[in-house]
């Protein structure tokens, strides 16, 4: 990647690089994953589908349950973060909450719900973009509202659960956010690169909260 990819004002993919490879953004979130693939085990919820309970869970899964707005048939549990209805109490003992929260206007109450259906001792594996594209697909369903920081991660947890359970971490830097906002694919991009730490350039941010 030379500055020369950069010196135009038209992104090379408009859809996160998908369509050249594998966004940027999942490697971060799943070397996030990865990192506590420990904690996915027992009852593990996921949202929309299993695709990161199979990959990171394994035989420490019990029971995988997904969580969808509309009934579908790989939906187990039909329940709104926003509102809290259908979102049982208590439940699971981990929740892999990917890429969810920009899409909920009332974060405060989606926060809320999320620790709710946690069991004493369970915990929210969650990310969140930091700079980011506006996604159009989602934009137009059911819109994208919000991108985060660190800080304003961890002043939304700590509303909801104690501030000592929570372990806030950030990924990307000045390159790599460049590379995802101009569309390039996760092949484009040198692991000496993406694995380079910026905290002032935050692609993707996660939290492990325990209720």
């Amino acid at each position: 990647m030379t500055p020369e990819n950069f010196n135009t004002v038209r992104p090379v993919s408009r859809r996160f690089g998908l369509d050249r490879g594998e966004a940027i953004d999942r490697y971060y979130i799943e070397k996030f994953l990865h990192e506590n693939r420990d904690l996915i085990k027992g009852v593990v919820l996921e949202i929309a589908g299993r695709k990161y309970t199979q990959k990171f869970g394994g035989e420490k899964v019990e029971q995988s349950l997904v969580l969808h707005t509309i009934r579908q048939n790989n939906v187990d549990i039909v329940g709104n973060l926003e509102t809290g209805e259908g979102i049982p109490e208590s439940r699971v003992d981990c929740f892999i909450l990917t890429q969810t929260l920009l899409c909920i206007f009332d974060v405060f109450s989606a926060a809320r719900n999320a620790v709710k259906v946690l069991k004493p001792g369970g915990v929210l594996l969650i990310t969140v973009p930091g700079i980011t594209q506006i996604s159009r697909f989602d934009y137009e369903r059911w819109g994208q509202y919000w991108s985060f920081t660190d800080q304003s991660l961890r002043k939304l947890f700590e509303k909801v659960a104690t501030p000592g359970n929570i372990d806030i971490k950030t990924y990307g830097n000045v390159k790599t956010a460049a590379a995802f906002l101009y569309g390039l694919a996760l092949h484009e991009i040198e692991k000496e690169d993406l694995d380079y730490n910026d905290n002032d350039y935050q692609l993707v941010i996660s939290a492990a909260v325990r209720k």
